[in-house]
């Protein structure tokens, strides 16, 4: 089926543009175009507010009550991104957090079996460690960590997963073993690092390209040893995933991490806990209970535990407290984490070619509806 959406604004993926249509064809959109220009045969759906492309988090713990590593199942999956596409996600990675490796098959295959299925909105897998470094373990049991061995290379390369991130400590990691993984097609963040500089650029050489919620699960920059925040800072060529829920990271300190890279490459994740899309006020990970308190997770023993956050908060957080244009922020929740995962010729535009995957919001920036492969769903929701 055809049709054209028209009335609203539409943020392109590079700019606001005003009286214009969305013609979407199927799964696809096919054009964007003049409002007046539009063929008389094609059926027209007004709309209001702001039409922009649907929001892509590559960190997703759990939402709508599930936790992904407590039920490493497809109906998990199809929970958790049915409560976040409410709040504009139409495409996301579920996060494992380190865990046994018998479990971490079960997430894999479980990931294999949704996207055989093609359930909506999956785009792959995020394994949040356990190669990780004990001293910046934040909720993270290191009883879990171990060192990269060949059967996780396997299960890491293996065919089936859609789009595969690893989040890992690269002072922990051989940089051979790194340099296999991104030959291999899987996506590499640093995170819950100590790493230097140095260390650091020789990781980067081998192919990893990103850093997990910088900051977060790292050591502060300081003038002789800049660390994972500095190199971060410095490099405009990196993908760096940002908490923007007003917990985790003061927001001048990241209005100085866009300030330093520019919002092109800056991506906004929510590192999302069941808790999102319900009324949880607390929950267990791993053995540990989290609790939930003015919007804030932190385990028994005050430790931030990811985040009650959503990508249409974490947005608007964006423009409110860090005092960035709406494009920029736009641009940070869609654009910037869909090329991070190589998908930047599909997902993250309004353009002929790119897939129906786009939200509305209203006048308050709440959104309003989704559509995942130009099948619609109406109605948001509170957090």
């Amino acid at each position: 089926m055809t049709f054209a959406l028209t009335g609203a604004r539409i943020f392109d993926g590079n700019r606001l543009i005003d009286g214009a249509a969305v013609v979407v064809d199927g799964a696809a959109i096919v054009s964007l175009v003049n409002d007046a220009d539009l063929p008389a045969a094609i059926e027209r759906r007004p709309v209001d507010g702001l039409i922009a492309p649907g929001f892509v988090d590559v960190q997703v713990n759990g939402g709508g009550g599930v936790l992904f590593n407590t039920m490493p199942t497809v109906d998990a999956i199809a929970a958790i991104g049915a409560a976040h596409r409410r709040f504009g996600t139409t495409g996301f990675l579920p996060t494992f957090i380190s865990d046994a490796p018998e479990r971490m098959r079960e997430a894999a295959k479980a990931v294999r079996d949704a996207l055989g299925a093609g359930l909506p909105g999956l785009l792959g897998i995020h394994f949040e460690g356990p190669w990780l470094n004990p001293a910046r373990r934040g909720v993270h049991d290191a009883g879990f960590f171990r060192d990269l061995s060949e059967d996780d290379i396997d299960l890491l390369t293996a065919p089936g997963l859609g789009r595969v991130l690893v989040t890992l400590a690269p002072e922990r990691v051989p940089v051979d073993a790194i340099a296999r993984l991104a030959a291999a097609r899987v996506v590499l963040a640093a995170g819950h690092t100590e790493a230097d500089a140095a260390t650091l650029g020789a990781a980067r050489a081998a192919g990893l390209t990103g850093y997990t919620h910088l900051f977060n699960a790292m050591p502060p920059l300081s003038g002789r040893a800049p660390g994972p925040v500095g190199a971060a800072l410095a490099d405009k060529d990196a993908w760096c995933g940002l908490i923007v829920d007003l917990h985790h990271v003061d927001p001048v300190s990241l209005q100085v991490a866009v300030a330093a890279r520019g919002f092109a490459r800056t991506m906004l994740v929510s590192d999302a806990m069941p808790t999102v899309g319900t009324e949880l006020t607390h929950f267990d990970l791993l053995g540990r209970r989290v609790g939930r308190r003015n919007d804030r997770l932190t385990a028994e023993d005050g430790t931030l535990a990811g985040c009650h956050l959503d990508m249409a908060t974490a947005a608007r957080n964006a423009v409110s407290a860090l005092e960035l244009p709406l494009e920029a922020a736009l641009h940070m929740a869609s654009r910037a984490p869909a090329e991070f995962l190589g998908l930047g010729n599909t997902l993250g535009r309004i353009a002929p070619g790119y897939r129906a995957n786009l939200v509305r919001f209203d006048s308050a920036l709440q959104v309003v509806e989704t559509w995942i492969d130009g099948i619609e769903l109406s109605g948001g929701a509170g957090r």
